[in-house]
């Protein structure tokens, strides 16, 4: 065997990567001058030096009766037993007492006995009683005449590969329920919205025919009454188009029309809809003009609704005499709107949870601040949506600042 394998041809390997250019290969040593042709020479030494050597199955023999006849270095690392405390034992050691009750272990040796081959992934046990899951293959092993010599059992521990799978399946159960919840809720708050708002509109606008006069003159008290039904009316509307517009961002059924849109022109138009409600606490708005539009890439209506949310959050969380500023500025790639006010300020460990949906600081029955806690969840979503951020900056008892962020035009 040594002279066959010595009048192989030869040929030129490919230089080691780190041979220097121009180096002349080595040629490689003739197998029949190593120590594994001596190792060869020995029959079955080879396999079994082998075979003990590996470490990430285990392999051993089982006689006909099932029990082990040999063991290797993989067999104790996954099972837990030395070569002399298993070797002599039934492999039914490696069961579960419900496996053994069912004459599981006798089984797999009668199938593997009758077809040539068992195999299966099935939970074993290990010595120190811990359970792993293992793929298992049985070999019947005959001799050239067919007599039954024994089997040759291949274990594997599959319990990560196991776990890993499982927890697939559990993740894609559960987005699984979560699309379909979603897509009920989403069906719920679209009917509840028109049911809701068609009521809600009929009062808004019997109110607004009873303030004009046309059911007959009414006296100053009715007059603040009916501007307390529609200012209520107002508010339910808001939360209303609220839940219905987080639902509609959750199942991704918004759209955008991305545009060159001037921040100047967003904060003139916005501010304007929020003086009234800053003159009613006497809170000063205050403008930072700059000679730049901050042009930026969005969608105008949804740039529109998220500094109207910021402003109001800032008006109705600012004290009376209080200041809220706006302010426009740019870097290279990205423009911003910064809403800056003197309010109560937000705890450092609350920053991120205010974007939460349904979170909202202060929140108590008796609190005067009003809302559903979507205002900053949905503005949120709707910056990223249009690759841009909203962040915030704070410290607690000097103010707030937040920063809408989207992408310049250029």
């Amino acid at each position: 065997m040594a002279d066959k394998a010595e009048s192989l041809p030869q040929s030129n390997p490919r230089p080691a990567s780190h041979d220097a250019p121009g180096d002349v290969p080595r040629e490689p040593a003739p197998i029949a001058k190593t120590r594994l042709a001596d190792t060869i020479k020995h029959g079955g030494r080879i396999y079994q030096l082998m075979v003990e050597s590996v470490r990430d199955y285990a392999i051993f023999m089982l006689d006909p009766n099932g029990y082990v006849a040999s063991w290797n270095r993989g067999a104790e690392r996954i099972n837990g037993y030395k070569a002399d405390e298993i070797i002599g034992q039934h492999f039914s050691v490696f069961y579960r007492e419900e496996d053994i009750a069912t004459n599981h272990p006798q089984h797999e040796l009668e199938i593997a006995e009758s077809e040539g081959r068992f195999e299966e992934e099935r939970t074993r046990v290990r010595k120190d009683g811990t359970e792993f899951w293992a793929s298992v293959v049985i070999t019947a092993v005959r001799d050239v005449d067919g007599t039954l010599l024994g089997f040759a059992k291949v274990t594997r521990d599959l319990t990560e590969r196991r776990n890993a799978e499982l927890k697939a399946l559990e993740d894609a159960r559960r987005v699984a329920e979560s699309a379909s919840a979603n897509v009920a809720k989403s069906g719920f708050l679209t009917a509840m919205s028109h049911e809701l708002r068609t009521p809600l509109n009929a009062i808004g606008g019997y109110t607004e025919l009873l303030t004009l006069g046309l059911g007959g003159p009414i006296t100053p008290e009715q007059l603040d009454y009916l501007e307390r039904i529609r200012r209520s009316q107002q508010h339910l509307l808001g939360i209303i188009s609220d839940l219905l517009n987080f639902s509609r961002i959750e199942a991704g059924h918004l759209t955008y029309e991305i545009l060159p849109v001037p921040l100047s022109n967003v904060i003139e138009g916005v501010i304007s809809l929020v003086e009234p409600q800053a003159a009613a606490k006497t809170i000063s708005l205050e403008t930072d003009r700059t000679d730049s539009n901050c042009l930026v890439l969005g969608d105008r209506a949804k740039v529109d609704q998220i500094l109207l949310n910021l402003l109001s959050n800032a008006i109705k969380f600012t004290g009376p005499d209080g200041t809220v500023r706006v302010a426009c500025s740019e870097s290279v790639d990205t423009a911003s709107i910064e809403v800056i006010d003197t309010g109560a300020g937000i705890p450092a460990e609350k920053l991120e949870a205010i974007f939460e949906p349904f979170v909202q600081l202060g929140r108590s029955l008796s609190s005067a601040h009003e809302g559903t806690g979507l205002g900053l969840a949905i503005s949120r979503e709707l910056a990223r949506a249009m690759n841009g951020d909203l962040t915030v900056s704070s410290t607690e008892g000097s103010g707030s600042t937040f920063r809408l962020t989207l992408p310049r035009a250029k």
